[in-house]
């Protein structure tokens, strides 16, 4: 499979939608209370050295992707099992993105029609863009960037115009100590920020650049910052218990906003804005899924859309209901991730190392 070379704006553009993604739409480290900004600094940190180990990855071996690096340095066999591992997770995620669309658009804009018919509809919709590959994709969401920048921006700034925050909610600091903060930084880095690993699939379309790492690492930074910001705004607004007991706490913190009469339900443009985060989510794991059906079995990229699409729209009703779906991605799906987003990764990199050091002894020994 042959793809056309994207530009290094336009990656930045989709790892920008992609972090904030689905993010915005729940309260991070809930358990954490008044802390959960603590949580999320010190798991951003560590989103920013897997971030840099998958850069590292790059360039070392810049022209495979994640599934072609797996087959190269774990071998064909284990290789082959762990690519489709990895095209499985990337299904499954976009399953869950899915899933959580069909909600919120059944919770708020469309309650008499079927979770089902929704998801049918956006599945067939992201299908459409997924079969004409990444480059599509990329341009696509370029466009979008500028449009959810400034609708972030016109919500927060009218929050704080308004006077909804209460900056006491966020005292006192570690009152229960550092133990809870701790606790919930795993499943924070495995949720949003080590979820970056797909970029690997992404990284070698495009076209060779000097200013990809620093690129990346700046929008990072600024994501991760506006994460924070935005997750510690529904504890100022709602105050820490009412924050984690909300099934949409920014929507609801949204929802308050009442300047004048023409700046009511504010909490629509939110709900598009979040459409566009969680379609970018589900989008961009489609395609790292069809990619890696495609990689792993040398068919064409086409070839997959339609059976992706399916398995994705089949896993997002494993679970019969909405909190039944949180439960099981919170406290079941989340705790193995790790395996997956860092174990995997980290040995891939190590592999690569050993085998550019061995490569580079047996020159030495040549040419001496």
């Amino acid at each position: 499979m042959t793809l056309s070379k994207s530009r290094v704006p336009e990656l930045i553009a989709c790892f920008a939608l992609f972090e904030v993604g689905s993010t915005t739409l729940f309260q991070i480290a809930a358990e954490a209370k008044q802390d959960a900004w603590l949580v999320m600094l010190i798991a951003a940190l560590g989103g920013l050295l897997l971030l840099l180990m998958h850069l590292a990855i790059h360039r070392l071996d810049p022209k495979r992707d994640l599934f072609e690096l797996c087959r190269t340095y774990f071998g064909k066999i284990v290789g082959t099992f762990i690519g489709v591992v990895f095209a499985g997770y990337f299904a499954y995620e976009a399953s869950r993105n899915l899933r959580d669309l069909g909600e919120l658009a059944s919770y708020v804009l469309l309650n008499r029609t079927p979770t089902g018919v929704i998801a049918l509809i956006a599945i067939l919709v992201i299908a459409n863009n997924v079969r004409y590959g990444p480059r599509l994709v990329f341009l696509l969401l370029l466009a979008l960037l500028p449009f959810v920048i400034l609708s972030y921006l016109t919500l927060m700034s009218m929050i704080t115009g308004v006077g909804l925050l209460h900056f006491e909610n966020m005292l006192p600091v570690l009152e229960n100590g550092l133990l809870p903060v701790l606790k919930n930084v795993p499943d924070v880095i495995s949720f949003p920020f080590a979820q970056s690993v797909l970029f690997l699939v992404f990284f070698p379309i495009i076209a060779p650049a000097k200013n990809l790492r620093k690129s990346m690492l700046i929008t990072y930074g600024i994501t991760a910052v506006f994460l924070i910001l935005v997750n510690q705004m529904n504890i100022l607004v709602l105050g820490p218990t009412l924050a984690e007991t909300v099934t949409f706490p920014l929507l609801q913190s949204v929802q308050l906003i009442e300047l004048v009469e023409v700046f009511e339900r504010m909490d629509i443009l939110f709900v598009l804005v979040l459409f566009i985060g969680l379609g970018t989510k589900l989008l961009l794991f489609y395609v790292g899924a069809v990619v890696g059906g495609s990689r792993i079995t040398g068919t064409p990229y086409k070839k997959w859309v339609i059976p992706f699409g399916v398995a994705i729209y089949a896993m997002s009703f494993i679970s019969p209901n909405f909190t039944h779906h949180l439960w099981l991605g919170i406290d079941v799906v989340l705790k193995w991730y790790p395996l997956i987003q860092i174990a995997v990764p980290m040995m891939l990199f190590i592999m690569i190392l050993l085998r550019k050091k061995k490569k580079g002894g047996e020159e030495e020994r040549h040419i001496a």
